[in-house]
């Protein structure tokens, strides 16, 4: 690695972490000074108190760090301008896209880093912090995602399943009611009920089961069955452990089996399906935003204009960030698909900042 590779990667890390522990300390302050009266009174201790704040880091890691290579790199190319250092870079017969070449690299390494503490770090240490608020103390009973009452599931036949209770330990069933429905006719031509049903690990077996069928508003068809195993109900107990968590506690292979579920039960995923791929868009944020400093470098030091640039590079990448924001909302209330929602604002802002690039001084 060239001595100038090393200098820009050494100067851009430590201004990095100076930003990053600073915008850490202003945000727990603000949270502290916001949450910290509601947590005592919730009978929190010190220790309690203390923990649920560490367990907000991660989070504050994710959220805060575009904005902190953004303004990390806005400072180190101002100086580097300011200082004659770009002058003196340039002087060596160094390109200034060449001499910030390794930033792209080190942007990449904090994409991938921010993109694994989202997906191993942040989901547990949310759904911990959910514990020690709830649960120690609040002092909330845990909630039992294997117990539920009044289950209404839509199968892909355009049958609708009602089940009043799904007990998860025993993977049974109680008061089942099925209706398939003719849309062309908008008429029954099914109704099955049964009292209980039992999963033997590959189908189901139902108890006290009648089956009714109808033409024309009439009943053709009537048979009771004290238990049969007739292949009716095409869901599995899983299908029914609905996970309680927000999705910002869920990794991403866990709310890609969720949305799945959520699918299968007929309702809507947009929110969830949004969520999902900004785990992988976000994160690439932090090397997006490289893009929109790097011209400072090459203001020339005495022209007025570096400040504008300055300027017009947080500008932009603020509005990158208010823009993924009213994108997610867009893709959450079903206006855009999901996945464009996520992924608009990245290739827009991309596209912006190859601009920026390349209208950079060489």
């Amino acid at each position: 690695m060239r001595k100038l590779d090393r200098y820009i990667l050494r100067e851009f890390l430590r201004t990095y972490l100076i930003i990053f522990f600073s915008f850490a300390a202003l945000f727990i302050v603000i949270d502290v000074v916001d949450n910290l009266p509601r947590l005592l009174r919730a009978g929190a201790s010190f220790d309690l108190a203390l923990t649920y704040y560490l367990l907000r880091l991660p989070y504050l890691i994710v959220l805060t760090s575009p904005v902190t290579v953004l303004l990390t790199g806005l400072f180190m190319m101002n100086g580097l301008a300011k200082h004659n250092e770009s002058v003196a870079i340039r002087a060596a017969g160094v390109s200034i896209k060449r001499a910030m070449l390794p930033l792209f690299g080190l942007g990449l390494l904090i994409s991938v880093t921010v993109a694994a503490v989202g997906e191993y770090v942040l989901p547990w240490a949310e759904s911990e912090r959910s514990v020690v608020y709830n649960v120690k103390i609040k002092g909330e009973q845990p909630e039992d995602q294997m117990l539920k009452a009044r289950v209404h599931y839509r199968g892909k036949e355009n049958d609708f399943y009602y089940f009043g209770f799904f007990d998860g330990y025993k993977n049974t069933l109680r008061v089942i009611d099925l209706t398939r429905i003719d849309f062309n006719t908008s008429q029954i031509v099914e109704r099955i009920s049964a009292t209980s049903a039992l999963w033997d690990g590959e189908k189901w077996e139902l108890f006290d089961c009648e089956i009714r069928r109808f033409r024309d508003g009439n009943q053709v068809f009537s048979k009771f069955y004290p238990s049969t195993t007739i292949p009716i109900l095409n869901v599995e107990p899983k299908d029914f452990v609905r996970i309680t968590k927000k999705t910002l506690a869920l990794n991403f292979f866990e709310l890609w089996d969720y949305i799945g579920r959520l699918e299968k039960l007929g309702e809507d995923a947009s929110r969830e399906i949004v969520d999902l791929h900004m785990k992988v868009a976000f994160p690439l944020t932090n090397l997006i935003v490289i893009f929109f400093f790097i011209p400072i470098a090459t203001s020339n030091t005495r022209s007025k204009g570096r400040g504008w640039v300055f300027m017009l590079g947080l500008l932009v990448c603020f509005a990158y960030l208010i823009v993924v924001q009213i994108s997610q909302s867009f893709g959450y209330n079903g206006i855009i698909p999901p996945v464009w929602a996520a992924w608009l604002p990245n290739m827009f802002f991309f596209l912006v900042g190859l601009i920026f690039l390349y209208k950079a001084e060489i």
